[in-house]
């Protein structure tokens, strides 16, 4: 495997890709054809030189990751919406006068603060109220540690088979599939034609959700040498401790992604486990949009020659 530095996520019915501040949106209109958006992306680590420097800059390319999320599930909804001309009511035209031409920053804006606020709440704090129920015949803080942070892996765990149950979301994780069977498909030196990228694998050591894993296990060898008392102070010390452990879970997913050494790989293997929770099998009309979401900002032809030569294409 050698590094490509592309990268994306699954929307509705489609991919994204991404290669430097280049990304593309491809998605499969509901007539069948495949729409394909183009646009740029300045990571907010380039606005200021300290924030592109390590163990901080994790916590910045996760916000990049929510803002063009957000953007690109926004876009990507945009040709499943009811096309029904239907009067807006009267809360819907006070926030048109409020925001005007900022409304749909200001939702997107306002639905990212209240999803974080409800991650926090649902994987760093309920994990810790839960453990802190067996503090009476748990004595060591260790085992406390190891308990919650087990708490927070097995409530993501039920969190995904719940909505993995939804149509949307199978069919989306069919997507990330694709995705990640595309990536792997020229980083491991193939062409990218849909057999090829069949073949390859749907697991890639630098997904969201082996960051996710990561974040879980690093916040288990935290807590097990950050001790406080009080049970208000150790749910704060959760939320405080988010960018730090954000940070340090960053470099190890970078570094993992970037290495073929077997400790790295062994590293890697929890994650790739864990995602099969969030990839399927895609079906070839799901990889030819991811193709064409990666061809619109990758020249994989030339990446093949300079980095494959042996490999025809």
């Amino acid at each position: 495997m050698k590094y490509s530095g592309i990268g994306g996520q699954a929307v509705i019915e489609g991919i994204m890709m991404m290669n430097r501040d280049d990304y593309a949106v491809a998605v499969r209109r509901p007539d069948g054809e495949i729409e394909v958006k183009k646009d740029r992306y300045v990571s907010i680590t380039k606005k200021a030189a300290f924030l592109s420097l390590p163990f901080i800059r994790g916590v910045f390319r996760f916000a990049d990751s929510m803002i063009l999320g957000m953007r690109t599930l926004t876009y990507s909804a945009s040709f499943f919406e009811d096309d029904e001309e239907t009067e807006p009511g009267r809360f819907e035209k006070a926030l048109d006068r409020l925001f005007g031409e900022k409304l749909e920053g200001a939702i997107m804006a306002v639905v990212m603060v209240l999803s974080f606020l409800m991650a926090i709440a649902v994987f760093m704090v309920l994990p810790l109220a839960v453990a802190n129920l067996c503090r009476s015949f748990i004595r060591s803080e260790y085992v406390m540690a190891v308990l919650e942070g087990f708490l927070r892996i097995a409530i993501f765990i039920i969190y995904i088979k719940l909505v993995s149950r939804m149509e949307d979301i199978r069919r989306t994780f069919m997507y990330h599939g694709a995705e990640h069977k595309c990536i792997n498909c020229v980083e491991h030196g193939h062409p990218l034609t849909v057999e090829h990228v069949r073949e390859s694998s749907k697991e890639h050591k630098r997904c969201g959700t082996s960051f996710l894993l990561i974040v879980m296990v690093i916040s288990i060898l935290f807590f097990m040498v950050i001790r406080i008392e009080s049970i208000g102070l150790r749910m704060l010390s959760r939320i405080v401790l988010i960018p730090v452990i954000a940070g340090v879970s960053y470099e190890i997913l970078q570094l993992a992604g970037r290495s073929n050494s077997k400790w790295m790989d062994l590293v890697s293997r929890p994650g790739l486990w864990m995602q099969g929770l969030t990839t399927k099998e895609p079906d070839d009309s799901m990889i030819e949009v991811a193709i064409a979401a990666t061809e619109s900002v990758f020249d994989w032809k030339t990446y093949l020659k300079e980095n494959f030569p042996e490999t025809e294409v």
